[in-house]
């Protein structure tokens, strides 16, 4: 009986987590040059270069901070897309 609640625990909490580590990393491998992103605080701005694990976000015009990758939430759009 426990086998099969543990089985039950397994495949419905970490099987989908690690699915969803697995689909963030490969967001953030994925990212390049003039990608649109949100960080985890909120920040919007587009992606301005890349060095290893740091990032160059545009935010606004003469405006660039340096984040590190791991604080990207989200992708919205590259410019290549448009």
């Amino acid at each position: 009986m426990m086998i099969i609640v543990m089985g039950i625990f397994y495949v419905m909490l970490i099987l989908p987590q690690q699915r969803q580590r697995k689909k963030v990393q490969a967001m953030l491998q994925a990212l390049k040059s003039g990608d649109k992103v949100v960080t985890s605080g909120g920040i919007y701005g587009t992606v301005n270069g890349i060095d290893g694990d740091t990032i160059i976000l545009k935010i606004a015009d003469q405006v660039k901070i340096r984040i590190a990758r791991s604080a990207i939430a989200q992708v919205e759009a590259s410019e290549d897309a448009k």
